[in-house]
């Protein structure tokens, strides 16, 4: 399984607006992508940043929405966020939600 990680810096009060954008566009963005997993997001409590980890079956198809879908998402998004998102991309090594167990060393 493949996780990308967004952070974002979030324009003043705009903490409420950005997790209902998420659960009503962004959300059905990412479920017809293809190897979409799971979106799980995090706001401060100050509401001054954001991030969203992404999961995905395989990096090609984080990669391959990363490409395609996710201008879509950046427009969406563009009006409660400063600035460019910062996009980290891991491997998942370990999930107890997602049931992944620790590979053993060669």
């Amino acid at each position: 399984m493949f996780a990308r990680i967004v952070s974002m810096r979030l324009k003043s009060n705009n903490a409420a607006e950005f997790t209902q954008t998420i659960e009503q566009k962004i959300l059905p963005i990412l479920r017809k992508q293809k190897g979409f997993r799971d979106e799980v997001t995090f706001v401060q409590p100050n509401g001054t940043e954001a991030v969203g980890i992404s999961f995905w079956d395989q990096k090609e198809h984080a990669e391959a929405y990363n490409s395609g879908g996710y201008s879509e998402v950046v427009r969406e998004l563009s009006k409660l966020v400063e600035g460019t998102p910062r996009i980290q991309t891991f491997e998942v090594s370990n999930s107890t939600v997602h049931k992944i167990a620790a590979r053993s060393a060669a």
